[in-house]
């Protein structure tokens, strides 16, 4: 398989060395709050995408096994009840990576060739074990996690279900089609969270999200411009039939016969803001681009956010990329 992978690299260099990449937002529903189906549905997907000459795929946030819609719908409660319910589904369908729960998805990405930003629920094992994190777990084409980032700063009612990540997951990674990073919905309207990124050179900016609204798009153009950097967003792509007829509480949460709960509204931008496919809204299938990351070289001559568009001598930014734990064991176990 390292042939079929290094055979893709070398067909995406064509014009004098002009590098184009094919990248694809993913449309597709996952098993709804179905870990073993999600996983399963993962593999078949990005098995068509390299069928089809897909080099990259991002998939919506917390796709497997799915967004936890019910937060929306019903009051939480410190009693059994409904919410809770759904919240042991919920953390029984999540992924945990300590065990290695993702390992199908890696070898169908080794196998295949392709670059995955897969977005989970992510049961923390290093702890207690007993909190979910709304996750990004970006897959180099050799199969290996390259990087996992935890949303730091959980969305209104989502605090009710994710913890808060820490500044470890705040990096740009070197895959086989370009440097990769991440941030989660609404953490792309924090401006030092973006400024980490850009920092990094990144050239393909993923932007999983569950926001539907039209002024997303704005911001994600805004972002493409901002950065100088190519920009996907998606978000998840759910009809009422995607829903189990026996889910708990689903007349609270499906939106009704042939309606969508989510749409997708999936969007790729270039990196002067200009939107190059979409927005694809209540479809599914792949929202697919061609790009030539040698545009963001062009764009950065003129504009580069961390480079000579900066003032260091005004403006500083410090990361704190240390894991956070509110225990620590002096000295450590051996």
């Amino acid at each position: 398989m390292e042939s079929r992978h290094e055979e893709r690299r070398l067909t995406s260099i064509s014009n004098g060395g002009v590098t184009m990449v094919s990248v694809a937002a993913v449309q597709y529903p996952p098993v709804y709050y179905s870990l073993e189906g999600s996983i399963a549905r993962a593999t078949e997907l990005i098995a068509q995408a390299a069928s089809e000459g897909i080099g990259l795929l991002v998939f919506p946030e917390a796709w497997i096994p799915g967004y936890p819609d019910f937060i929306w719908s019903l009051v939480p409660s410190n009693n059994p009840g409904e919410f809770d319910e759904l919240y042991r589904r919920l953390y029984a369908n999540s992924v945990d990576l300590s065990k290695d729960t993702l390992a199908p998805v890696c070898e169908s990405a080794r196998d295949h060739g392709v670059v995955v930003v897969m977005c989970v629920n992510e049961r923390a094992g290093e702890t207690s074990a007993g909190t979910i994190y709304n996750t990004a777990v970006t897959i180099d084409a050799t199969g290996e996690i390259l990087n996992t980032h935890r949303k730091v700063m959980p969305t209104n009612a989502e605090r009710t279900v994710w913890g808060f990540g820490d500044g470890r997951g705040l990096n740009v990674v070197e895959t086989a089609i370009g440097r990769v990073g991440v941030l989660l919905c609404w953490e792309n309207f924090m401006p030092l969270a973006r400024a980490a990124i850009y920092a990094q050179n990144v050239e393909i900016y993923c932007a999983p999200t569950a926001d539907d609204r039209e002024n997303w798009l704005a911001s994600m153009q805004h972002i493409g411009r901002e950065s100088s950097a190519f920009v996907i967003g998606v978000g998840p792509t759910i009809e009422d039939s995607d829903i189990p007829k026996d889910f708990p509480s689903r007349d609270q949460i499906a939106p009704g016969p042939n309606q969508w709960l989510s749409p997708g509204n999936g969007i790729v931008c270039s990196p002067l803001g200009e939107i190059v496919a979409g927005p694809m809204r209540e479809e599914k299938g792949f929202l697919r681009a061609e790009i030539d990351l040698n545009d963001i070289r062009s764009a950065r001559r003129t504009f580069d956010v961390v480079g000579h568009y900066s003032r260091p001598d005004i403006f500083k930014l410090a990361v704190n990329r240390q894991p956070l734990s509110p225990v620590s064991f002096e000295p450590p176990s051996t």
